[in-house]
């Protein structure tokens, strides 16, 4: 059973950093290498949005275009470990952010397309 784990979530002002990271278990490091990797968000009252996404070697990411620029996803197949590396936060992008993995090698934007979900870790951006 392949459980993901996100921390990394907080509270930070405008213009601040938070890099969260996801955790998995419950699979081999060399399991881990063949799943894509995705994060998403959830801001109060909105519908859930895509963020960014890895590929299973973390050769090909592709981020939505409000956080390019800002963020950047990652990871570390050694340690079953994603990333995401968050600059320059602004209050838009308080929300909960939930990792998600897929068992798929291939980058995904969709969320349908994964099958590993974490329960999520919360992001606020308030002065």
């Amino acid at each position: 059973q392949v459980e993901l784990v996100e921390s990394g979530g907080g509270l930070v002002q405008p213009g601040g950093s938070l890099r969260l990271s996801c955790a998995a278990s419950g699979i081999s490091t060399r399991t881990f290498s063949t799943y894509a990797m995705g994060w998403f968000r959830q801001g109060p009252g909105k519908e859930q949005e895509f963020v960014a996404t890895i590929n299973s070697h973390g050769g090909t990411t592709y981020v939505a275009d409000f956080v390019k620029g800002r963020f950047t996803i990652s990871r570390d197949n050694t340690n079953n470990t994603g990333y995401l590396q968050m600059n320059n936060l602004q209050p838009t992008d308080t929300a909960v952010y939930y990792c998600a993995a897929s068992k798929t090698r291939t980058a995904l934007t969709d969320r349908y397309d994964y099958h590993f979900w974490g329960q999520g870790t919360q992001v606020t951006v308030s002065s």
